[in-house]
């Protein structure tokens, strides 16, 4: 076991399908702007292709991945916790304002 992992034992990946690359990029860019308070807890985002995609050749990625790392699960539950709220937060201004997900919702009306 190596040393950041002794000071960091504790970690959760969690990922996110958004309906189009654009999208979980959006989300990303918003999510990362509030970087973490504590010294204690770690987070990193990317943005991963499904599994779908890559089968079919699709390189671009639509899967939000955020892995966190804390000293302590206390740290880690209260890390992730305010993330779900942003992440909330974010989703239902994406499901109110932009135009894909309006466009999707109509079709779907149809």
């Amino acid at each position: 076991m190596d040393v950041v992992t002794e000071q960091f034992p504790c970690s959760l990946t969690i990922e996110v399908p958004f309906p189009t690359p654009r999208l979980a990029s959006v989300a990303l860019k918003a999510l990362q702007v509030d970087k973490e308070l504590s010294p204690l807890v770690r987070r990193a985002f990317s943005i991963v292709p499904s599994t779908e995609a890559t089968v079919n050749g699709d390189a671009a990625g639509n899967i939000l991945r955020t892995h966190y790392e804390a000293t302590t699960n206390r740290m880690l539950r209260v890390a992730v916790n305010s993330f779900m709220d942003s992440l909330n937060f974010v989703i239902e201004v994406i499901q109110e304002l932009d135009t894909d997900v309006l466009a999707m919702k109509d079709a779907r009306h149809e």
